[in-house]
């Protein structure tokens, strides 16, 4: 699984039932150690959450991305599935919602 901040959305009307009705987040990968350190890859995944702008989410990727009903059959290698309310590396808060 992956860390990322959510930096955008994809607008898609056409797109396979499997994921219609679904928004499809761009997503940046963040260190957890420094969360304000931001990768410069822009990559997309399904929202399972409800992840808005600016939110710090956990992503899972390949196979593991399509565990989830809703994405089981779908053409999907990447799926926000939990929104984080804080990261904690060794003894130190490094974000909070």
């Amino acid at each position: 699984m992956r860390v990322a901040r959510v930096v955008g959305q994809v607008v898609s009307t056409a797109k396979p039932d499997s994921i219609a009705g679904r928004t499809i987040l761009l997503l940046n990968d963040i260190d957890p150690a420094d969360p304000d350190q931001v990768s410069t890859r822009t990559y997309a995944a399904v929202d399972l959450v409800g992840a808005g702008r600016g939110e710090v989410v956990l992503v899972a990727t390949g196979g593991a991305a399509r565990v989830e009903s809703a994405t089981a059959q779908a053409p999907v290698d990447a799926a926000a599935i939990g929104i984080v309310d804080s990261l904690v590396v060794g003894s130190d808060v490094t974000y909070e919602k």
